[in-house]
């Protein structure tokens, strides 16, 4: 079935009779000839065609991709619709357009340059029938690009958001339960140019019932295209800080100041507006910087705390803080040692060990201390450096309990007390 639309209908109740298991939606704008394969791999699904549903949005494409659908619609075993509309200017119009048409009881969002793993969508669906979670995430693999590596390590029927590394994974490319998106009338952001599939995605982490990972099975093929095009179009760093701010203000929204809060704002923080302050402000006018600056002082002020600094390696920590405290002088003076190779002296003090960047010790600068020690393992050149517990001993397996007896032994009652506190969590 092929139609015009321009506005998303409301997500409609479908008979449970009629339901597929998982409705695939695509959003193509010049796809060609990337959605070839990407079409083809949801046809070959093992879950069957029986229980898939395709509905795909052509945002407004000129080079054939809207053609194609409705061919490809023509003789599909897949039950297929196709929307075409005008462009919209991201990817968030036709997933919306999309969802509004989806009727499985999961939705999949998979874009039309990448495709799937022949068993995708089936081990996909049975891991979340079986764990009853909302969120489910396949282990993806980069094609001619790069792809997050980190939380594909085993497969998990229940990832803690806050401790594992599924934070970091926040595309949409993943398999929703429609039933919570409905519940909350979920939708993508069309305001944000970019970062709306993590907002989307943190979103449902937080209102669902959890999230498992698929680990064990490469689900999902991300290619790098290679006339350099991709759906996602940023236009310049200004919609960085708007996505940061967005999730920012999202975690904030649902989840109380503290611990749990420090965790997830890692992310944002880290993935979001650190590149931003990163080698490329050099290469920069310094106006760059001082508006960079600026557009990151309100998100400083309200969520850059000392849990998070503390969950970062010194030189992120070190850079952010410079941001914080206004001053792109300072910043400038770190980014300029590490271009140039310069390894920071190991300094022990008050029986932590600490880096030695820049304006290290240098009171006029105005830089606490704490910004420079290790807090998380780092590495300085073959060197490793291990955070230290104030006794001045590593805390390594078994440490903080011995650490916990010996200050007991002592009479350091409240000492005791805070490595107890150590140990059990």
């Amino acid at each position: 079935m092929s139609e015009s639309r321009s506005e998303p209908e409301a997500l409609p109740e479908v008979p449970s009779e009629h339901r597929p298991d998982v409705s695939v939606i695509i959003g193509a704008y010049e796809a060609m000839p990337y959605l070839v394969k990407c079409l083809d791999s949801v046809e070959a699904q093992t879950l069957g065609p029986a229980r898939i549903e395709i509905v795909a949005v052509d945002d407004g494409s000129t080079d054939g991709t809207g053609e194609y659908l409705e061919d490809f619609t023509a003789r599909a075993k897949v039950p297929v619709r196709v929307v075409r509309q005008p462009n919209s200017g991201g990817p968030s119009g036709p997933r919306n357009t999309g969802l509004a048409l989806a009727r499985g009881r999961y939705v999949f969002f998979l874009d039309a340059d990448d495709y799937l793993g022949e068993e995708a969508l089936e081990r996909l669906v049975a891991m979340g029938d079986r764990a009853g979670t909302d969120v489910v995430l396949g282990k993806v693999v980069g094609v001619n690009r790069n792809a997050a590596k980190s939380m594909w390590a085993r497969t998990v029927e229940r990832a803690d958001i806050y401790t594992s590394n599924v934070k970091f994974t926040l595309s949409a490319q993943k398999l929703f339960r429609r039933e919570l998106l409905v519940r909350h009338g979920m939708r993508f952001d069309e305001s944000l140019r970019t970062g709306e599939d993590a907002l989307f995605t943190m979103e449902a982490y937080l209102r669902g019932a959890g999230v498992s990972v698929v680990a064990d099975y490469t689900c999902y093929y991300l290619v790098g295209r290679e006339d350099g095009k991709h759906l996602t179009k940023t236009g310049g760093y200004e919609p960085r800080f708007d996505s940061a701010a967005a999730l920012m203000k999202l975690i904030a929204t649902h989840v109380p100041p503290g611990k749990r809060r420090d965790q997830l704002m890692v992310r944002p923080f880290t993935v979001t507006l650190l590149p931003q302050f990163g080698p490329i402000v050099l290469r920069q006018p310094e106006k760059y910087l001082r508006h960079k600056t600026e557009l990151a002082a309100p998100l400083m002020a309200a969520y850059w705390t000392p849990g998070v600094a503390r969950r970062l390696r010194v030189e992120e920590r070190l850079r952010l803080t410079c941001v914080a405290l206004g001053r792109p002088d300072l910043l400038r003076d770190v980014l300029v040692f590490v271009r140039d190779g310069g390894r920071p002296e190991v300094v022990r003090r008050r029986g932590r060990h600490h880096l030695a960047y820049p304006h290290f010790g240098d009171q006029a600068a105005g830089i606490a201390l704490s910004a420079y020690e290790v807090t998380v393992t780092e590495r300085i050149g073959e060197q490793r450096i291990q955070p230290r517990h104030p006794l001045g001993r590593r805390v390594v397996r078994g440490g903080a309990r011995r650490l916990r007896r010996v200050a007991a032994r002592r009479g350091l009652g409240r000492m005791a007390a805070a490595l107890a506190r150590l140990s059990s969590g």
